[in-house]
């Protein structure tokens, strides 16, 4: 899969420069491989890109401007979105690419993998449920918590009946 940035080499705004210069010096320290296509020179790149962005995601004038980034023929994204995924460690899933093993984004994968009840993946078999004996502690635990919860209701409920029982005392004593 090769990643596709389409930039404007002629671009007379110092912005647009400093977002394509941003965005493919990132993709550099990455190794990321990627092309550069150029819309200012190439009227079919132009037209490609500009047919293939999103509805939704052109500006009002309905005219992306560079660098808009594919990843062959599926869009990726603009710079801020770009700029975003950077700033989330989400580059690669940004570009529709596995991160590399020992990546921030490779382990905030591994963190996205645990189970929503706080197991982790490798305790559940094959159908991804969680193996019987994680599951009997599971429900031991609930249990337990269910009834530390109902002690202490109890233990509420009858400090209060003893201090109604001593302020009805004081109130006899005191007439």
């Amino acid at each position: 899969m090769v990643i596709k940035v389409f930039l404007a080499s002629s671009s007379g705004s110092t912005a647009i420069k400093k977002k394509q210069q941003d965005v493919v010096a990132f993709l550099e320290a990455l190794k990321v491989d990627y092309a550069q296509l150029d819309i200012a020179c190439n009227e079919e790149n132009r037209m490609w890109m500009r047919q293939n962005v999103p509805e939704e995601k052109k500006p009002a004038n309905g005219i992306p401007l560079p660098p808009q980034i594919f990843n062959e023929e599926s869009y990726c994204g603009d710079y801020d979105t770009f700029f975003d995924a950077k700033e989330d460690n989400s580059v690669y899933a940004f570009l529709g690419l596995p991160p590399p093993p020992g990546s921030k984004e490779a382990e905030q994968a591994d963190k996205a993998h645990i189970v929503e009840n706080g197991t982790h993946a490798e305790e559940t078999n094959a159908e991804g449920n969680l193996d019987d004996s994680i599951q009997a502690h599971a429900e031991e635990e609930e249990e337990q918590e269910e009834e530390d919860l109902q002690s202490e209701e109890e233990e509420e409920l009858r400090q209060l009946e003893e201090e109604e029982e001593a302020e009805v005392q004081e109130e006899e004593e005191a007439e």
